[in-house]
């Protein structure tokens, strides 16, 4: 099956430039399991989720379709990153304690992932699925952004994007839900690290792919005004769905 590949291209630039998850999320998953053999990371991209479940897990099972995404993950000797697809993944029967998808069910083929995920799991294990939306600064940065997100790159988000800013609840979730606390992102950036974050979007770059303009270098000055000492440090927040439950 053909996958949506909408991060190839800058597959380096997104590793460097996307927030990471919050340890307590991990910890939370982790403190789920009875076992803490194999954990199995669909969809891993450049590896943030993978490398966090490394420190918690025995093995991590990394794949993503991407060549170019596995090859800005980083090296460690307890993950094992594959090129596959969710939907057709190497590993045995009833074989992983844990199924982890970080900002990448909307991308898969439902049904058949969460065929995949029955039979991979073992019996009573656990599956997370989690995104994250629209980030938050303040007043002043969040219009700049709004206006960026919703008018100038509205068109060219791919319509997936819904379900990134519902939080997956309109997605296929055939398991028995775990009840979990809320969590959410943050992160202390410099207007130049925020900048690269809003470069990395999808949207982003098929902006620039279709009509040869930067629409965040365009937005720069106006970011700027609202940010302040484009070195001042500032906490950029993010709102986590997270949807966990047992097969």
């Amino acid at each position: 099956m053909d996958f949506k590949d909408h991060f190839s291209a800058h597959a380096a630039s997104y590793a460097q430039a996307r927030p990471t998850y919050p340890d307590a999320l991990f910890d939370w998953l982790a403190a789920q399991c009875p076992r803490h053999e194999l954990a199995w990371d669909a969809g891993c991209g450049n590896g943030q989720a993978s490398l966090a479940l490394a420190h918690r897990f025995h093995r991590v099972h990394a794949s993503d379709p991407s060549q170019a995404q596995i090859d800005a993950a980083p090296a460690d000797d307890r993950i094992h990153w594959r090129v596959e697809p969710a939907e057709h993944c190497s590993l045995p029967d009833h074989s992983a304690d844990l199924v982890t998808v970080a900002q990448a069910y909307h991308w898969f083929d439902h049904a058949r992932f969460n065929a995949e995920v029955q039979r991979v799991l073992r019996p009573g294990g656990v599956v997370a699925l989690w995104t994250y939306g629209a980030s938050h600064v303040d007043a002043a940065v969040d219009a700049v952004f709004a206006q960026l997100y919703e008018h100038t790159l509205g068109d060219y988000w791919p319509p997936e994007r819904r379900h990134v800013e519902n939080g997956y609840r309109e997605l296929p979730f055939p398991y028995d839900p775990l009840p979990a606390p809320r969590f959410a992102m943050s992160a202390a950036w410099t207007l130049p690290q925020f900048l690269a974050y809003l470069s990395s979007w999808s949207a982003s770059q098929r902006y620039l792919r279709e009509t040869g303009r930067d629409a965040v270098a365009e937005a720069a000055d106006a970011f700027a005004q609202a940010w302040g000492e484009a070195s001042a440090v500032r906490e950029v927040h993010w709102p986590l769905s997270l949807r966990a439950g047992r097969t």
